[in-house]
């Protein structure tokens, strides 16, 4: 017998259900790999390594003397991935009837992104919105969109409570420590509850590794970005211990008033009291610090002069979340876990978007204001989730329960902001310390779900799901009821049945279909519902999702294409509306309509060359909506109808493709090109403005060293935006003209890392 163990080789940890089996065909020893990576096998000599996701291995065991260790390589083209978001379980791609895409260790580890966008970007269907120093919103399956309809989470649970998202909360994730990004495309409401409409973002973090492990990596551009990375782990017996984070600095950059600064931490340790019970301890901390220089008026922008109009705003963030997971295996067809984890969290901020001019109902400026405020919040939950399988028709039941228990506060502060006209430029402002808002929030949030699936044929694979959520504000509010339009007390209580029905056909040979219907639902934001910013109530969103999809290889699996189409319908959709002074505030639309269909095409010619596409071609469009604007000619105001129009800042098509090439005359070695398309789109809801999109190109080259003397070392240089083009990230337009927020020019990127490791 031979003892081995199984790791990955770029994160080093343990590869459990692995397959080991003998490479000669006249034995037919075979076993998996539990928990630890370990396995035991009758050694024949060569070994057959093999596991979904990983590049198959023949280790010659033939002349080992004790345990050895191997480690595969994530392999470049996926062929059904393992994921783990469909089900809190790891299952197969092919399981999970619903559009789910994964950033595998190999394409984080080459594309050395210094912002999530740079990743995430790489998936059909998505467009991170890139708006500088870690601050960002998202488009998936929706416009561009600064609203509640996206979920993130680190390893499953949600890092922010429902009821307070910020569409900028990514900057609360620590990009050194993620392992694999999955990404659910539409609503996940069945599974992970509200706000998961236009999709859902899992962060997987590093577990600890095998023996003993660490990497350390120096990074900087040539507009003074500055990063140090670090992480390192070990297991020892039962007790394993991962550590990791990074430190961004920027100052001076090619953009006025941007400096900001980053401190990223996750730690996470795990102990195995047996075979079959594990805990599993994490917590992270994330503090951002950065100027926030607002957008650029046409004229700034074309002129390529970035600077701010101001240089007083900033935004000050301190995050902090920890958990703890028991899980335990009853037996191979039982399982159970339970998660308990805290949050805490403060957003301070003074917001450029809030600065806005004052002026009478024929457009004569007369005066400008803005606020500052603080928001804070402490959660404490529960996440238990159970796992049954039965003989009967091979089916499977999962029930879990949620519940989130997040106290909040909320204050504002008007400012008086002085205005220089003749240069557009805000020179300063006076806290005169009125409050606009004072509030404080009991949040408690509850749920149940339950999911059957059931394989009532060898190929064909039905899943049904159903969720039951309850979302429970209680209000006090600070300010005496003379200076506010709210009660002094209140309680709002939000509540939906999510069903969900879907089925996967397994064609054989990596061939497959699915089709799903599901439910979204999205609850009042608790600043929309008690900002004195709103001026009319909002109700709670509703959508139907209807999806189909596929996929498939070919060329004896070079060549591997999936595919969806949806068609997602919303009622009472929560968008940013245009207020007549120019200013916006949320507001129920009667009705939306978004219908897409999403692809990706990787092909695998020779075994040194990867070539991806990926895109999507879209639809959004307002069934019931309309605005009131007024008219400066005359001070009337009316009221536009937009019913049947194109929704503001939806792309019509997004793509993203690359070529990655690893030569093998030159192990080590890569070089990966990258074009980027947004397609043009309507800036404003009457569809009388446009902005053409953008087309722009990366070209990142890299070379980890294999040598005896600097094996461990790598070094890399990437360049951003290669053909230095003008372009934004978005546009908006108002009555005044058209605000761009610009994307940086060509940037160059230059790092070196050392990796080391002892098993």
């Amino acid at each position: 017998m031979i003892q081995g163990t199984v790791t990955d080789a770029i994160t080093h940890e343990p590869l459990p259900g692995v397959t080991v089996s003998s490479a000669d065909s006249t034995f037919k020893a075979v076993t998996t790999t539990d928990r630890k990576g370990r396995f035991n096998l009758q050694n024949t000599g060569k070994l057959r390594i093999f596991m979904m996701g990983y590049n198959a291995l023949i280790y010659d065991a033939s002349s080992a003397t004790g345990p050895i260790n191997i480690s595969l390589s994530p392999s470049s083209v996926d062929l059904q991935p393992v994921v783990i978001s469909a089900s809190r379980e790891g299952q197969s791609r092919a399981s999970a009837p619903i559009a789910i895409s994964k950033i595998n260790s190999v394409q984080i580890q080459d594309t050395k992104a210094t912002a999530l966008y740079q990743l995430l970007n790489k998936v059909a269907g998505v467009y991170m919105v890139n708006l500088g120093n870690e601050q960002h919103t998202m488009a998936i399956r929706q416009p561009i969109t600064y609203n509640a309809l996206y979920l993130y989470m680190e390893d499953g649970l949600p890092i922010r409570p429902t009821g307070i998202f910020n569409h900028n909360s990514l900057y609360e994730i620590n990009m050194n420590s993620v392992k694999d990004i999955e990404v659910i495309k539409g609503p996940a409401s069945s599974l992970y509850g509200s706000n998961s409409i236009g999709g859902a973002v899992n962060f997987i973090t590093q577990n600890p590794p095998v023996g003993f492990a660490g990497n350390v990596q120096l990074q900087g551009d040539n507009y003074k970005y500055r990063r140090v990375d670090a992480d390192a782990g070990f297991t020892s017996g039962k007790f394993g211990l991962y550590a990791g984070g990074y430190v961004a600095h920027q100052e001076d950059s090619w953009q006025d008033y941007s400096d900001f600064d980053k401190y990223s931490a996750n730690l996470k340790s795990t102990y195995d009291f047996s075979p079959s019970t594990r805990v599993i301890t994490s917590a992270a901390y994330n503090y951002l610090n950065t100027q926030t220089p607002g957008s650029l008026d046409s004229i700034r922008f074309y002129s390529r002069s970035y600077g701010s109009n101001q240089r007083f705003t900033y935004r000050n963030v301190k995050a902090f979340r920890a958990s703890t997971r028991l899980e335990h295996n009853w037996s191979e067809k039982s399982n159970t876990f339970v998660t308990l984890f805290f949050r805490a969290n403060s957003t301070a901020q003074l917001p450029s978007y809030f600065i806005s001019d004052v002026r009478d109902n024929t457009g004569k400026y007369m005066s400008s204001n803005g606020q500052v405020n603080d928001q804070r919040f402490q959660s404490y939950g529960l996440l238990a989730q159970h796992r049954v399988d039965f003989d009967f028709l091979h089916s499977r039941l999962i029930a879990g329960v949620y519940m989130d228990n997040s106290p909040s506060s909320f204050y504002a502060q008007s400012l008086n902001i002085q205005k220089d006209l003749t240069k557009n430029y805000y020179t300063s402002f006076t806290n005169i310390g009125t409050y606009i808002d004072d509030y404080r929030i009991k949040l408690f949030n509850t749920a149940a779900y339950a999911q059957y699936e059931i394989k009532p044929l060898e190929p064909l694979r039905i899943v049904m799901g159903l969720r039951y959520d309850r979302v429970h504000y209680n209000f006090t509010n600070g300010l005496p009821a003379s200076n506010t339009k709210y009660k002094q007390q209140q309680t709002n209580n939000f509540n939906i049945v999510a069903p969900k029905l879907g089925l996967t056909y397994n064609l054989g040979n990596h061939k497959g279909l699915y089709a799903n219907y599901s439910v979204g639902f999205q609850p009042p934001e608790t600043g929309d519902l008690f900002s004195s910013r709103q001026q009319t109530p909002l109700k709670q969103a509703t959508f139907n999702n209807y999806e189909v999809g596929g996929w498939f290889s070919a060329l004896n699996n070079k060549l591997y294409t999936e595919i969806s189409l949806y068609d997602l319908e919303g009622r009472n959709e929560i968008i940013s509306q245009l207020l007549p002074d120019n200013t916006t505030q949320n507001q129920n639309a009667g009705a939306t309509r978004h219908r897409g269909v999403e692809y990706t095409v990787a092909y695998l010619p020779v075994q040194q060359l990867t070539l991806r596409f990926s895109g999507t071609n879209a639809l959004h469009t307002y069934k019931e909506y309309s605005e009131l604007r007024t008219n400066f000619s005359n001070g009337q105001t009316s009221t536009m109808v937009y019913n049947g129009n194109r929704m503001s800042n939806a792309p019509t098509w997004i793509a993203n493709s690359e070529i990655t090439y690893k030569p093998a005359f030159l192990p080590g070695f890569r070089i990966a090109p990258e074009w980027q398309h947004i397609g043009s789109y309507y800036t404003d809801p009457a569809n009388t403005k446009t902005y053409s999109g953008y087309d722009i190109y990366n070209l990142r080259l890299g070379y980890n060293f294999k040598s005896n003397i600097l094996k461990g070392a790598g070094i890399w240089f990437n360049v951003l935006n290669f053909t230095d083009k003008l372009y934004a990230t978005t546009v908006i337009s108002n009555q005044y003209g058209d605000t761009y927020n610009a994307a940086p020019p060509r940037t160059y990127t230059l790092g070196i890392s050392y990796s080391f490791s002892k098993n």
